[in-house]
């Protein structure tokens, strides 16, 4: 049996496992016993994975079938600072899955969507979990957390850009229709506190993580970047996710 590679965003994590992807997604949302069940947001990583850091080492003695025949469905390679070390080329498709096991397969691109002169909503999702408001574009924004010189960084970053409707022009009177966050007023502040302000380009909105990532929230998609390399993962249009996704869609609005 093959051996495959998967990074873990929640929880952060270096995994191996005898299971092709949409398989290893459904096991690690709902589990073998369909006893519990979670969200899973992970990268299927490239198996010509080289690095100092992780130990890859006699993979195939230490993920291997049990006695019964039956693969190996997870071998844990690292907890922490995984996505410090991971080479951001080895990263391959990206999957989000519902707690009932649905899987949207994104794709990997180096071409970033066009700039917008517009205010931004991110969640950070990887290694840090703040939700921020920015005056800066997504390759902008992601070198910016990037810079060392700064106080305060980190030397990769994985996040998302969230919806914010007509508040991203208009963050005082702007409609907020259909925008689920909490604190709507803060977030507003939030937003006009950057807004014309070359000084200023982010500010936290909210420090703590979501219990739940808002799939049905997403923008324009998925980022992760260096301050060299910055990759996007595009976000279907609320067409495709009605006709080509209506399964997975109609299981992450719930």
């Amino acid at each position: 049996m093959d051996i495959y590679y998967y990074f873990s965003i929640i929880p952060e994590a270096l995994i191996a496992s005898m299971l092709p992807p949409r398989e290893f997604c459904t096991y690690f949302a709902v589990g073998s016993e369909k006893r519990a069940s979670g969200q899973a947001i992970l990268f299927e990583v490239s198996r010509d994975l080289e690095s100092d850091y992780f130990n890859l080492s006699h993979m195939e003695e230490r993920c291997r079938a049990h006695e019964d025949g039956t693969p190996k469905h997870s071998l844990y390679i690292s907890i922490y600072r995984v996505l410090e070390h991971m080479p951001l080329k080895a990263l391959k498709s990206l999957y989000l899955v519902t707690p009932d096991a649905r899987v949207l397969e994104l794709s990997k691109t180096s071409e970033l969507p066009p700039y917008e002169e517009k205010l931004h909503l991110y969640q950070e999702l990887c290694p840090v979990h703040p939700r921020i408001v920015s005056s800066l574009a997504p390759r902008e924004f992601c070198r910016f957390m990037n810079d060392s010189t700064r106080p305060i960084f980190v030397p990769k970053l994985f996040f998302a850009e969230l919806r914010l409707g007509e508040l991203a022009e208009n963050p005082g009177s702007g409609s907020a229709r259909n925008l689920p966050y909490p604190a709507l007023l803060h977030l507003r502040d939030c937003l006009k506190g950057i807004k014309g302000n070359p000084k200023k380009h982010t500010k936290t909105v909210d420090r703590i993580p979501p219990g739940m990532f808002p799939y049905r929230m997403v923008e324009s998609g998925f980022f992760i970047g260096d301050l060299e390399e910055v990759y996007y993962y595009p976000f279907p249009s609320e067409q495709e996710l009605e006709e080509k996704y209506h399964v997975w869609w109609r299981s992450a609005t719930l």
